[in-house]
């Protein structure tokens, strides 16, 4: 009993000393990992290519639609085409009934050959009977006039009276009557003349009635101006419609355009003709390239937006009309710069940016002057050198404060 009681005592006092001594090993690790200072990660300033780049969405339409109305009031009797459909230029799109259209175009039409026919038969007909009435005329004139000449010898002579002198003059003077009044026909059927003048204006009033009938009945068959895809329809068989209501929409083939709103701080970053890289929502795995072709010279201001169009470059043919595309506009590019990560700088959207440079073991704080951003890094212009070593965490530091890099 004795002997265990001796060993417990050798042992509680070898215990003690093996506590104290890892007691002070404790304390000295901790002093020494004080005196080192924190435990730190750097990034190395490295020369990259950057992009920087102006996120928008937006639609994609045509450069223009076109609405299609009716010019006329009528009853629709036919609409061969649906909401969707691609159509050819010509293509028949709403029928109008015409019945009384084309009455109208029947008599129209009649009233031109009516018209062609009066001044047919001036030219050929009674042209000629002039003619004759004017030789007739002239014939009876010559025949007055000798009778006349006569029958004044005779009466110089004392063979006839002055009763019989009378006659012979109011014989002449009818004569000569009716063949003025022939001239005066001959004179005016003739081209040039007042009443062949009046068949020429009969027959084109009649022409232009026609063909302003024929344009009205031309006006009940609604056909495609141009080739494209009807996005839009708002009529059915059957309904009444005015002149110059929206019947359709049409969006005529051509190049697709990419309407996006950007934000007016980035107007100053725009210019045309820069490149992007789009994709519609619906397809983002099928990027494709497109080009700044307009900026609206105004801004919303209501949202502080500009509106901006990009023309795709190469046709594309998932790219619908009105479908929702995300874009991405490179706005800058500079190749082989100092840049940083943009998480490694303190106050980066402050008049003085900084980070932490690790520099000869102790953390300091280094100015810099940043340029072009582009995504995750940014431009170093001033304030450090390639291959300098930034403290990228911890970020709360002490200026000069010692510190260690992981092994």
């Amino acid at each position: 009993m004795g002997r265990m009681n001796a060993v417990w005592t050798r042992i509680r006092q070898h215990g003690g000393q093996l506590l104290w001594g890892l007691l002070v090993l404790f304390l000295g690790a901790a002093l020494l990992r004080w005196w080192l200072g924190p435990q730190v990660q750097t990034e190395a300033v490295q020369r990259r290519d950057l992009l920087q780049t102006v996120v928008a969405s937006g639609r994609a339409e045509t450069p223009h639609r076109v609405n299609i109305g009716a010019q006329i009031t009528g009853t629709v009797a036919r609409v061969p085409v649906t909401e969707g459909q691609t159509v050819k230029a010509g293509d028949v799109l709403v029928e109008l009934v015409g019945t009384e259209l084309q009455s109208a175009r029947r008599q129209a039409q009649q009233a031109v050959v009516q018209a062609q026919n009066r001044l047919r038969q001036l030219n050929e007909l009674q042209g000629p009977v002039v003619q004759q009435t004017l030789r007739q005329a002239q014939a009876s004139l010559d025949t007055a006039q000798a009778s006349l000449q006569r029958n004044g010898v005779l009466f110089d002579q004392g063979f006839i009276g002055q009763v019989a002198l009378d006659e012979s003059r109011k014989v002449w003077a009818l004569a000569d009557a009716q063949m003025r009044a022939a001239q005066k026909q001959v004179t005016s059927t003739r081209a040039g003349g007042a009443e062949h003048s009046l068949a020429l204006g009969a027959v084109a009033e009649a022409q232009a009635n026609a063909e302003m009938v024929n344009a009205k009945a031309r006006y009940a068959v609604i056909q495609a101006p141009a080739s494209g895809q009807l996005i839009g329809r708002n009529v059915e068989v059957g309904d009444v419609v005015q002149a110059g209501k929206v019947l359709m929409t049409l969006s005529p083939e051509g190049a697709m355009q990419l309407v996006v709103q950007i934000d007016e701080k980035n107007l100053r970053l725009m210019a045309l003709g820069q490149q992007a890289l789009a994709s519609a929502d619906a397809y983002p795995l099928y990027p494709f390239k497109a080009q700044v072709g307009y900026i609206n010279p105004g801004i919303n201001a209501q949202t502080g937006a500009v509106e901006i169009k990009l023309d795709v470059l190469e046709p594309q043919q998932n790219l619908k009309q009105d479908m929702t595309v995300s874009v991405d506009l490179v706005v800058a590019r500079k190749p082989q710069v100092l840049a940083l990560q943009v998480g490694r700088i303190n106050d980066i959207g402050g008049a003085s940016s900084w980070v932490w440079l690790l520099q000869a073991g102790h953390a300091v704080r280094r100015p810099v002057r940043l340029g072009l951003r582009g995504g995750a890094w940014v431009e170093v212009l001033d304030g450090l050198r390639e291959g300098d070593a930034v403290i990228a965490w911890p970020t709360a530091l002490r200026e000069g404060q010692r510190v260690r890099t992981r092994s």
